[in-house]
């Protein structure tokens, strides 16, 4: 079940803060989150691929390399990324945080995101550390939420209830993105809290293969952030048995943490930079279901269908093209492709090959603010989801100006 206005504070515990430090240009705004349990977590986290990384992912992981934590701190504005004394000062603020909260730094989650390649000075986090300590609260996720923005447009989080042998668990979310946005974990955010209890390595586990399905099949723009990090803490104190193997108990919080990113993922596509339209595309019929993810966020990330979208033309050829370059050992000669909004559905394609079908109405279908792309390879059962945007003019417009 979905809480209202829920988010990483609604699991028993947790307690959150988001404070205006500095960092971010003309002092704009929220920009340095705290977020804390009340006891220590099993920990697990993903990260960026991207060959460039930014220091605070190289504390993280060696942080969280015991399975454990307490506390995530976050700013947004600079991404401490190949800066000066990058680590050092990822270093300082577990330091400070752990000083703030009477916790060890090595259990202290550290992130940051916003510019690349600038210094990031310690004062803020000076300032802004004890600050958010004294504003700790049940009821400050959503500043949370805010805090760790850049150009996004909204806040994201959400929070699911569950039941785990007859007992009440709930995981909550807070997550950022709107540009750089290509997740490939094994500049996007999400921390996740819940009070299940379960093993470290049963987290790891889950979230490992969640993302498959999730955070890994979401693109705006085709860049994949120096950043992008998503790290959860449990910290049981739901009370229900520990899940430390795999079974019905383990199948239902994997079932609840799927809810949780599917969710953040469909919210990050959405708020992408300058969209004015989400793109879902449905794959059914390939020859596995890692085939269909891969054909799926191949057409969601296709620059031209984007733009297509965004002139609400149905434009199917770039959906076939973007499949046909896709990976995989499939074929591409049986394929029927239909868009569909809350306006109606229309077939454009099938067996590879025009469909007749009206514009008019088809451009009608694409003028909505949600589209749908469903796509049957009609060659095996593997089947798959994918979100992205419409490219706009205000996508190059924000990135032209990014840092000033």
């Amino acid at each position: 079940m979905i809480l209202e206005n829920g988010g990483v504070c609604s699991p028993k515990g947790f307690k959150a803060a988001g404070a205006a430090t500095g960092i971010k240009a003309g002092n704009s705004g929220l920009d340095m989150a705290l977020i804390v349990s009340d006891v220590m977590c099993s920990a697990a986290a993903v990260y960026t691929q991207n060959k460039v990384c930014g220091a605070p992912i190289t504390v993280t992981r060696r942080n969280i390399a015991d399975g454990r934590a307490q506390a995530v701190i976050c700013n947004s504005g600079n991404a401490n990324t190949c800066a000066p004394g990058g680590i050092e000062l990822a270093e300082k603020v577990c330091e400070m945080t752990g000083d703030a909260l009477n916790l060890k730094a090595e259990d202290i989650v550290v992130a940051s995101t916003g510019v690349i390649g600038q210094k990031l000075n310690i004062e803020p986090f000076e300032k802004g550390i004890p600050m958010l300590a004294d504003m700790l609260s049940a009821e400050n996720g959503q500043k949370a939420a805010q805090a760790i923005m850049t150009t996004d447009t909204v806040p994201k989080s959400i929070a699911v209830e569950f039941q785990i042998s007859g007992v009440t668990c709930t995981i909550g979310a807070i997550a950022k993105g709107s540009g750089m946005i290509n997740p490939n974990m094994a500049t996007m955010l999400s921390f996740i809290t819940t009070d299940t209890a379960i093993t470290s390595e049963m987290l790891q586990k889950a979230l490992s293969e969640d993302i498959k399905t999730s955070y890994n099949q979401i693109c705006v723009d085709g860049d994949t952030s120096t950043n992008d990090t998503v790290a959860v803490l449990a910290n049981g104190l739901a009370g229900n048995p520990v899940i430390d193997g795999e079974g019905e108990d383990f199948d239902a919080f994997c079932e609840a943490l799927n809810q949780v990113t599917v969710h953040i993922a469909r919210c990050l596509a959405r708020d992408g930079e300058g969209a004015t339209k989400l793109i879902e595309c449905n794959v059914e019929g390939a020859p596995d279901d890692r085939t269909a993810q891969i054909i799926s966020k191949s057409v969601i990330a296709s620059d031209l269908l984007k733009a297509a979208v965004f002139g609400a033309d149905a434009n199917w050829g770039r959906v076939l093209c973007a499949i046909g370059y896709a990976q995989g050992d499939f074929s591409a000669d049986n394929i029927d492709v239909s868009m569909s909004s809350r306006a109606g559905s229309v077939l454009v394609c099938a067996g590879s090959r025009h469909n007749l079908y009206s514009e008019e109405e088809a451009s009608r279908i694409l003028s909505e603010e949600e589209i749908v792309i469903d796509v049957n390879m009609n060659q095996g059962s593997g089947k798959a989801t994918a979100w992205g945007c419409d490219l706009t003019y205000d996508y190059v417009r924000i990135n032209g100006d990014y840092r000033s």
